[in-house]
């Protein structure tokens, strides 16, 4: 596929709580256009469990997805035959939900006689500024989600450097459990969020896990257990209590994401010395206000550009699924029908394949 005009890709993710499916045109010079982008959601189904629940989520991923590929197909304005290939989400995520898109991704491509790209929902969200901005390489990513949260320097597609990450829970996952510990409904981000507008952050002064260490990590479940004990030193809550603890613990996690942003980005300025500095944020947690300010402060002082996607490229879509593979297709990386799906796959794994330093 080198040097083709322009390849047309059918992106398929099915990683967690969404059915998702997008066609993405990528030109021969690199840039990304997105034609349609279909996302299912299924928070209805999982609402009442305040969680996602693994066999729900792959057997609503079996009810809708090829009505989601048909759909995105549909508003994309084009025949299946059109897709030049097809990309989907191989792991990590749940693993029935990987199955069912991975499997449908195999169908197809066999039955088109189409090329099938096997990609890493992470590094789907890594490359997802370069379909957005057209940011060039080397750029460091923070992936703050329901199940990730790490620092990776990018420095080309297939080539990730792990610098940091959470040693316990993810920062979505930290939200969302003290929003079931509030009664605040799920998902958790946005009800802290929303809550959070009418508390005092500093009523509350919780612990900054792991701050005292020079390394580039994360611990919530510490923070988690604070705010926990603190809900039940004043139970029964009242409406400024419960609003007071969300501001506290959100404006907490801030100042957290905040100090270690600052730390990555003196990083990067040291290991690129006369590169521009950019810092790409992906992920669902992107989404918040308060975290965003904490973010665009050190990128301010240090001189660097924060780069945010659109909040709908942020969370789970297969925009970014197809774009990735994309990037992939343009290096003539592509897979066997025999690839397996992975419930774990750390995104700096040797087994990406791929090792490209291209702008």
């Amino acid at each position: 596929m080198t040097g083709q005009a322009q390849a047309i890709i059918l992106g398929i993710e099915t990683s967690c709580d969404e059915t998702a499916a997008s066609v993405v045109v990528r030109d021969q010079s690199g840039h990304g256009t997105i034609r349609s982008n279909v996302v299912r959601s299924q928070l209805d189904e999982h609402a009442a469990f305040g969680g996602v629940v693994p066999e729900l989520a792959a057997r609503a991923h079996v009810e809708w997805l090829d009505h989601i590929i048909a759909q995105a197909i549909d508003e994309a304005g084009i025949d299946l035959n059109d897709i030049d290939a097809i990309a989907a989400t191989a792991g990590p995520g749940l693993i029935g939900g990987v199955l069912v898109g991975l499997t449908t991704a195999k169908a197809l491509a066999a039955s088109l006689d189409k090329p099938l790209i096997a990609v890493n929902h992470l590094e789907g969200h890594a490359l997802t500024a370069r379909l957005t901005n057209g940011v060039k390489f080397p750029y460091l990513m923070l992936l703050v989600s329901g199940g990730h949260s790490q620092f990776v320097l990018v420095r080309g597609v297939g080539d990730y450097e792990r610098w940091g990450g959470t040693i316990d829970d993810a920062l979505g996952e930290a939200f969302d459990k003290v929003a079931k510990l509030l009664s605040l409904g799920h998902p958790g981000g946005p009800a802290v969020e929303r809550i959070a507008q009418q508390g005092d952050p500093k009523r509350f002064k919780f612990p900054k896990p792991l701050l005292r260490e020079e390394r580039l990590d994360f611990s919530f479940s510490g923070l988690k257990t604070a705010v926990r004990l603190q809900a039940e030193a004043l139970a029964p809550l009242s409406d400024q209590d419960v609003a007071d603890i969300a501001a506290s613990f959100q404006d907490t996690v801030a100042e957290i994401v905040g100090f270690r942003a600052r730390q990555a980005l003196q990083k990067f300025a040291e290991k690129f010395p006369g590169e521009a500095i950019r810092l790409v944020v992906a992920g669902g947690v992107a989404a918040n206000r308060r975290i965003a300010e904490a973010l665009q402060k050190p990128c301010t002082e240090l001189g660097a550009d924060l780069i945010v996607p659109p909040i709908a490229l942020c969370t789970d879509n297969g925009a970014m699924i197809a774009w990735a593979g994309a990037e992939r297709l343009a290096l003539d990386d592509t897979d066997s029908l025999t690839i397996a799906a992975r419930p774990r796959w750390p995104l700096q794994d040797e087994d990406m394949r791929v090792k490209s330093h291209g702008t």
